[in-house]
């Protein structure tokens, strides 16, 4: 692997390592205490906007790095006929799951929040964040899988 490659594989690992991290973070710390009412709307505005912010930009760099990183290291036919390309396939399909379930929770928590209320928006999140923390852990086990083949 070359400098070039490695600078990308870096920045793929790190964003979404961030990006994973987060939802998790949001999920398992910031969600139960918004559901019980234990946070002010401000500072839930301001993780909810990092929550976009961080998912909105690591989709983004996810999907140049790993274009990249897919274009150099793999064909069409590799992709389709070996387990490394299956494994490859199936982390864009969770990528874009994350993406979108990642979207619609935040979504839900703004669409609350502009209204004043916590208890609510952070209840109608929930499915959508804890499907996205799922999706991220898959992500990380086939990451796992995939740098061990």
């Amino acid at each position: 692997m070359g400098f070039v490659e490695a600078a990308v594989f870096g920045v793929h690992m790190l964003f979404a390592g961030l990006w994973s991290g987060t939802v998790l973070f949001v999920t398992l710390a910031v969600l139960p205490t918004a559901m019980d009412g234990d946070v002010n709307v401000a500072p839930l505005e301001f993780v909810t906007s990092r929550l976009k912010q961080i998912s909105r930009a690591s989709a983004l760099l996810l999907l140049l790095t790993g274009g990249h990183l897919a274009g150099t290291f793999y064909t069409g036919s590799s992709l389709l006929n070996t387990t490394r390309g299956n494994l490859v396939l199936a982390m864009v399909a969770l990528w874009f799951l994350l993406a979108a379930f990642t979207e619609i929770a935040a979504s839900k928590l703004s669409d609350g929040l502009a209204q004043q209320k916590i208890r609510e928006p952070a209840r109608n999140a929930r499915p959508f964040l804890l499907a996205a923390s799922l999706v991220s852990v898959l992500l990380l086990l086939d990451a796992g899988a995939l740098l061990g083949l």
